[in-house]
């Protein structure tokens, strides 16, 4: 799962993208307001991290913005602003929540975690299809209910299928997905990556299956009855 980080402290945003690494999230870090709206356009992320006093202006706005245009991207405020009136006007924006500097990140961790269960695309802690279970918080994959070794990128790929499992889901918001923005994408990345889901998937004896839906993308199939 990929967040969006737009903090313009260097130390700390090296220090979120640490954090949200060892809690199994990937992330991409912009530091001004242009940067994150190039981003939200070139990507598709699951949550947003956003401090609101950057160099070119006030992320309430850049909040406000999105919500106007109908993007409901689960946006969590972090700011030194610790006032009533700092609070309720940046959820008025149209924020999902507010964390105030300085934190610790475990709770930072866990209101990211609470904003991704609500109703929504990303929804869930456990996700199932045939006998494959993800655990989206541990970040741990189970196959016939034993705990199968699954690489990082592997279960990125995993969980963008098992969210979805009978849809195609184009090929674009899989490379979007798996790789960042400052990423080098090899010609046939997401073919390379997709070949070593199915083979683990074999491997540990999962009864689902990735097929490619030449031109389009790729569907998680379970089987048939």
């Amino acid at each position: 799962m990929r967040l969006l980080v737009v903090e313009d402290n260097a130390k700390l945003s090296e220090l979120l993208a640490q954090g949200l690494s060892r809690a199994g999230f990937e992330s991409d870090r912009v530091s001004h307001l242009a940067a994150a709206e190039e981003a939200l356009v070139a990507s598709r992320y699951a949550a947003m991290i956003l401090d609101l006093g950057l160099p070119d202006g006030d992320g309430r706005s850049l909040v406000t913005s999105l919500r106007a245009r109908g993007d409901a991207i689960p946006v969590l405020l972090l700011t030194a602003r610790d006032g009533l009136d700092d609070k309720v006007a940046g959820l008025a924006s149209g924020a999902d929540d507010y964390l105030v500097k300085p934190f610790a990140f475990e709770e930072l961790i866990a209101r990211l975690r609470a904003l991704l269960r609500r109703p929504g695309e990303f929804l869930g802690d456990s996700l199932s299809a045939g006998n494959v279970t993800f655990d989206t918080v541990a970040r741990q994959v189970f196959v016939g209910g034993s705990p199968a070794n699954f690489s990082a990128r592997e279960m990125a790929l995993l969980e963008i299928l098992i969210r979805r499992p009978g849809r195609v889901i184009p090929k674009r918001m899989v490379e979007d997905h798996l790789f960042g923005l400052t990423d080098e994408i090899r010609s046939n990345a997401v073919e390379v990556n997709v070949h070593r889901l199915r083979r683990q998937l074999s491997e540990t004896g999962a009864d689902v299956e990735v097929h490619t839906v030449r031109g389009v993308g790729y569907i998680l199939m379970e089987p048939k009855n």
